[in-house]
């Protein structure tokens, strides 16, 4: 049986002569054949490069090392591989060796921030668990590239117990995001009992997936690793995808299976230099994917990190692209554009301004459109005054589910829940006497 198109049939026997659709739709066969060399790139590609180049080329990857599936390198559109978004998140530029005054190895501080060697815990709810060193692939945006390639390997369970001991007797925490490396190159089993040990922990109400696994291994998600992952909800999934190139039709039948078994899908794209820098790209990118069931969620400005200057866009970049969404489209297509705080503050939220002035009871508003609004406060709101003494505030502070169900009358009776087994008429004389009596 052919692969499914003549560039993957040609790219696949490249690679192995044997090659057919059930291996390369193998994501373990994907695994063993990712393209780790210039020249491996150029002999699939049929690209030349200049010999000056591609000493440039060879002493990047040596920092920065190379690493694509051949799913990936497939969606390259090689006649005009310069300009193409594919080829710019998946190949080695020589401008990742120009290190600015303003990149740092860890710009977020992750390892600052880190009680123990697996555990980020920069939010008082919420810790990154790092679990996997592995990634499908090596993207060339990576905010942690001081990692890339330095120890593929798998976390060992003592390693991982200690950040789910950390999260068991850090009663604060309700929220988990699995980041790495890509959480989802576990194996099944693996999975399993990582996600196993931490959904027995009563105060995690949130388990969390990072995942860049759907674009650039979609194969990844296969039956058997849904059926494990779906023992575990609530599992939220955050994807990865920064171009609508990427959303073929391998990516939809995989976030269709992670969709159809429940899973609430989101997804953080990071704008980039020269790959999605556009206005029309990134509101064809939301609406791609909001058809698949995935929720944009942030819009992220390129990290600090070191050798990623020229992928940086402006500030002002992002801004305009968020303005061109806010009423141009839905609102559940428009990602929160944030810029992650070098030094550890997280990510602070960037909008354009809608509010023009403010005074005692009324604010000057514009919308997309460009018109000038008000509204009106009310002239008798009296706000509730917080002393941070709840025993006495006049506000309902019952804030576990509502009672949605109270039997009454015969449903009473009839109701095995209920110690009821008796309905008495008020002012019956006979109780009446039998409480004197008492």
């Amino acid at each position: 049986m052919k692969i499914y198109s003549s560039k993957q049939q040609i790219i696949a026997e490249k690679l192995d002569s044997d090659a057919v659709l059930e291996k390369w739709k193998d994501w373990r066969w994907q695994r063993r054949h990712v393209i780790t060399s210039i020249d491996t790139f150029e002999y699939l590609s049929g690209i030349r490069f200049t010999q000056n180049k591609k000493k440039e080329l060879v002493k990047t990857v040596q920092k920065f090392p190379l690493s694509i599936t051949p799913y990936y390198f497939s969606l390259i559109e090689f006649e005009d591989y310069n300009n193409d978004p594919i080829f710019k998140q998946a190949f080695p530029s020589p401008s990742e060796l120009i290190i600015s005054a303003s990149d740092m190895r860890d710009p977020l501080y992750e390892e600052k921030d880190s009680p123990v060697s697996s555990i980020t815990h920069r939010y008082p709810d919420r810790v990154l668990f790092h679990v996997s060193n592995i990634c499908s692939m090596y993207c060339r945006h990576c905010t942690r590239k001081r990692k890339v390639g330095d120890h593929d390997s798998i976390p060992s369970k003592q390693v991982l117990t200690e950040g789910i001991d950390f999260i068991k007797k850090t009663p604060q925490i309700r929220d988990v995001l699995l980041s790495g490396g890509d959480p989802l190159m576990l194996s099944d089993g693996y999975l399993d009992w990582l996600l196993g040990e931490l959904s027995r922990i009563p105060h995690l109400e949130v388990i969390r997936i990072g995942t860049r696994v759907p674009v650039v291994l979609p194969y990844r998600i296969t039956k058997e690793l849904v059926l494990t992952l779906s023992k575990y909800q609530p599992l939220w999934i955050n994807t990865h995808f920064n171009h609508p190139r990427e959303i073929t039709l391998s990516s939809r039948l995989a976030l269709k299976m992670l969709a159809d078994a429940g899973f609430p899908l989101g997804n953080q794209t990071v704008l980039l230099a020269g790959v999605n820098d556009c206005p029309r790209i990134i509101k064809r990118l939301v609406h791609k994917l909001v058809q698949n069931r995935v929720r944009p969620y942030y819009l992220y400005q390129c990290d600090l990190s070191e050798g990623l200057t020229h992928l940086r866009t402006s500030v002002g970049k992002g801004i305009e692209i968020i303005e061109s969404l806010i009423g141009h489209t839905s609102g559940f297509c428009v990602p929160t554009y944030v810029i992650d705080a070098p030094g550890g503050g997280g990510k602070i939220p960037i909008m354009p301004n809608y509010l023009i002035s403010w005074s005692t009871n009324k604010v000057v508003l514009r919308n997309y459109e460009g018109v000038i609004t008000t509204y009106k406060e009310p002239d008798s709101y009296e706000p509730v005054f917080c002393d941070r003494n709840c025993d006495e505030c006049t506000l309902q502070l019952k804030l576990d589910d509502a009672d949605e169900m109270r039997s009454v009358g015969i449903a009473k009776l009839l109701d095995d829940s209920q110690q009821t087994f008796s309905l008495i008429p008020e002012e019956n004389e006979r109780l009446e006497r039998r409480t004197i009596n008492e």
